[in-house]
This record gives structure tokens, sequence and C-alpha cells, in this order.
């Protein structure tokens, strides 16, 4: 008679797992809940093996839905007996199929109903945000006592303490316990939190347990990232994600029945009248760009997903764009030459600017010249300047707006300095030479010469002399054989291209070469 009741129940136990195990995720639970849920489950000597089995296929039935990770739902399980002992923590398992070969691979402690040291436990290393394996912080956390109700212990100063830190805590009662010190220990409402269940009829409390679970870690938040001066980006939880719908977004400037301003915290969008706007993302998306704001505005947006499998909250987020970017902040000069320059400036800006007017002249009193270029424009040549000339020049950005900003700066041309026209030496004797060179530009300072030495295979000491700009020709003695003679123009800010040429001293006869 005992071996045919020890097969029955090992056949149930079975059946029963293995139901667990192939009954589908109920539909709109996947993706819905991010949070930390340890269960706390009595295994001492007063749970018989075959009550303890029937928690954990509880336990599986009821955990089988949420999709489980790092940014989603984690699971831990603490068992309480004389000596509690953490069976695994909320960094352990993150898939259902190592969550559920876990939850069959428990077994029981025996001993005494040591509650209030698990409890203890449970509070410094599994709940407490920071320590290894434990819960995350920002995120709700949530306590699921599974007890048989023969002396817990005094349960209740721990259990207020849990809750003090912000811990839900729901208690499933398969015995006779004490109602009020249970009622004592779980969060409010009490209704939604408190179960008490015969052991064989635990299933019947699955799907209510499950709601009570959802309804605190329910994943409704609604984030704005990207903010700008005329755009922001909402990003949400796809909790729709399996489902057919879609999410339905409405945006526009808080309505407060004055004067618009920063905070706007607790108003309501704009979804009356003209101002608010509507759009529509697929049942899949998790993100939507809002465009069309205006700078330095507070708004709401409201996300209503939109099934007809399940019902969903309106989820709402006020946020402030930021205030328009008055482009140009800096305006910088390149390809500076004696006519022409360029003139760039920053930071690019398209969407909020609708052209940019760029005035320049002659400092001091020149004429003035403007020109004008589209908002997707961020630099300019100007031509036709004058060289050596000091000009200011103003870039000013017009914003959509209405608002115009100007940013100024000085840029000097560089001169212009003439080559060398011309260059011819004339030997004289042995050791000298005429030099003459054609020059005589406007804005000339003087003349510089160069010679040395030039096919010895150790080259000779450079020697240099300067002349006067009227100057238009010398004549150099006692050179070295070969001598390589160079002139160049200088001018006030830099020294022209020269020409050069090489002497050689064969006979009294003329003799000279041109090199440039």
């Amino acid at each position: 008679m005992e071996s045919r009741m020890l097969l029955t129940w090992m056949l149930l136990c079975l059946l029963l797992r293995l139901s667990a195990a192939q009954n589908p995720a109920p539909e709109g639970v996947l993706n819905c809940c991010e949070g930390d849920v340890l269960f706390l489950v009595d295994s001492s000597g007063s749970v018989s093996s075959y009550e303890h089995s029937r928690m954990l296929t509880f336990l599986s039935e009821l955990l089988l839905p949420f999709s489980l990770g790092e940014d989603q739902v984690r699971i831990g399980l603490l068992q309480v007996g004389t000596q509690p002992r953490v069976e695994f923590g909320f960094d352990v398992h993150g898939t259902q199929s190592g969550l559920q070969g876990a939850l069959r691979n428990v077994k029981p402690l025996r001993g005494d109903t040591n509650t209030v040291e698990a409890l203890e436990m449970a509070k410094k290393r599994v709940l407490r945000p920071g320590v290894a394996g434990g819960a995350r912080a920002e995120l709700p956390r949530v306590l699921v006592w599974l007890t048989d109700g023969v002396k817990p212990g005094d349960v209740i100063g721990p259990m207020a303490e849990l809750r003090k830190e912000g811990v839900a805590v729901l208690v499933v009662s398969t015995g006779h316990g004490n109602y009020q010190v249970l009622r004592q220990v779980v969060s409010p409402p009490v209704e939604n939190n408190l179960y008490f269940v015969d052991i064989d009829d635990m299933s019947i409390i699955t799907e209510d347990l499950r709601d009570a679970i959802i309804e605190i870690i329910r994943a409704e938040r609604i984030n704005v990232r990207d903010v700008a001066t005329n755009s922001a980006t909402l990003q949400w939880r796809p909790v729709l994600s399996g489902l057919t719908g879609y999410y339905e977004i409405r945006f526009g400037p808080v309505q407060t029945g004055g004067a618009g301003g920063g905070g706007g915290t607790g108003t309501s969008p704009s979804t009356g009248g003209s101002q608010y706007q509507r759009l529509t993302q697929s049942a899949d998306a998790s993100t939507a760009r809002l465009t069309g704001l205006k700078p330095d505005t507070t708004y709401t947006a409201t996300l209503t997903p939109e099934s007809n499998e399940q019902a969903f909250n309106t989820l709402s987020v006020t946020f402030t764009t930021k205030p328009e970017v008055m482009s140009p902040a800096v305006v910088t000069v390149s390809e500076s030459g004696p006519t022409s320059v360029r003139v760039s400036w920053g930071p690019f800006d398209a969407e909020t600017v609708t052209s940019y007017h760029i005035e320049y002249s002659a400092l001091p009193r020149g004429k003035l010249h403007a020109v004008t270029v589209g908002r997707t424009q961020n630099s300019t040549l100007l031509r036709d300047l004058q060289p050596d000339t000091t000009y200011l020049v103003t870039v000013s950005a017009r914003h959509t707006s209405g608002k115009e900003k100007a940013m100024s700066v000085k840029l000097c041309t560089p001169e212009v300095t003439p080559a060398l026209a011309d260059l011819q030496l004339t030997t004289v004797g042995s050791d000298s030479v005429q030099v003459d060179w054609k020059g005589s530009v406007a804005g000339l300072k003087g003349y510089w010469l160069t010679w040395e030495e030039q096919q010895s295979s150790v080259p000779g000491q450079r020697s240099s002399l300067y002349l006067p700009p009227d100057s238009l020709s010398t004549r150099l003695t006692h050179l070295p054989p070969s001598a390589r003679v160079c002139v160049s123009p200088i001018y006030r800010t830099a020294r022209g291209e020269g020409l050069c040429c090489t002497a050689q001293f064969h006979s009294n006869a003329l003799a000279y070469s041109y090199q440039s």
C-alpha cells in the first residue's frame, strides 16, 4: 500500500512539473516588467516533501511567463530551515530554462523554521543594492514569502524594516497561520498581497499573485533623451512586443493657464486645440523622434499602447527643450591670399537658421561689401580684396525665431611679393663679377644677395649682402671659382622669389650662365 502511494505521488509530481514546463506564457506578460523578486520558501521540518514539491511547482508555473535578464526581471530563492540558505541570487539565472531547471533541483533543508535569520540574510545579502548578486538600485524589489504558517517567529519587526527600505512584501500561507500577524507584515493593499490557500489548490491563486507582482514591477516608464532645441527622442519599454496593436503618441507645450516656463511638472499636455501633435509607432517600436519643437519650451508627451488583447496605462513625461543655439559662436579664416580669403563659422545649425549674412570692409573706412548665403552653408570665399590690408568681417546668423546674432573678426590679407624679373652676371677679370637685375616694384624694401662656391665637393662659406631698394647692380670681387650668386627682393612682410646665376671664370671673355 505504501509503495503504491509513493509511486502515485512521484507520478503526480512528474506530471505537475511537465505541465509547468509545457505551459505557454500568458499573452501580454512578456517584456512587461523590470525588477528583482526574491522568494522566501519555508522548507523546515514542518513542511513535508510533498508540500515542498508543490510549492516549487507553483513557483515554476508562476514565473514561467516572465522575461528574465539584466534589464528585465531577475529571480532569487532563499530557503528557510535551521540554517537558512540562498539557493541562488538575482545574478544567476537569466533564462527561463536555467531558472526552471534550478527549481526542479531544489532540495528541502529541514530543521527549525528560522524565518528571522532568513529575513536578515535576505536583507543583507540579496535585497540590498550594491552587494554581489544583490538587487539593482532604482528598481522595484519584491519579497514573496511562502510559508505553512507554523511558528514563523517574531517576523513583524524584520518585515517592517524591509518595507521601510522600499521592499514590497507578499505572503502565501498554505496553513492556518495567524492572520493578524501575516496581515501586519504584507505591503498594502492586504487583499492583493496576502493569500491563504490549501497546498493542493495553489494553482487557483497563480494568476492573481502574478498580477500582484506585475503591478509592483511593471516597467511603465517613459524616458526622454537627446533633447535638442527643436527635437527630442522618447524611449519606452516595448510592452506590445508579441501583441497586435500600436503606440499612440501625443505631445504639445504645457498648458499652465499663463506664460510658459521652465518646470511644468504635474501639468497636462495640450491634447486639445490645435497645438498638440500626434504620431503612431508600430507594436515592436521602443523609440520615437519628436520634431518641430520650439526652443526653451516645456512639453508634455503621452504614450498610449493600443491593443485589443490587453489594456495598458497611458504614460506621460514632461521635458524642456534646450535654448536656441545662437550661431555663430566662432569665426575662422583659411585659404588666405592677397586678394581672397575663406571665412568659416560655427557651430553648424541648419535647423534653426534661415540664412547667413556676411559684411566686410577695409579698415579704417573702406567701402562696405555684403554677401548672403543659405542655411546649409558654413563658409564663403571673399574675393576682390586688396593685398596687405586689414579687413573687418561680420557674420550674422538669422534664426527662425526672428532673432539674429552676429560675430566679427579682423583679418589681414598678405602683401604681394613679386619675384625678381631678371638677373645677369658679367665676369670681370679672374675673380670678379658684375651683377645686374631688374626690380623697382611698389613696396620694395631692398635686395638680399648671397654667393658661395658651387662645384666644390665641400661647399664653401656663404656670404651675403643687403642693398637698398634703388640698387639695380653691384660688383662682387674675390669670388671663388664657379661661384653661385643669388638675388632676392625684400618686402615689408616677406622675401620674394629670387633668381640665381653661376659665374664661370674660364677666360677674360664674357662668360655667364643663367639659372632660375
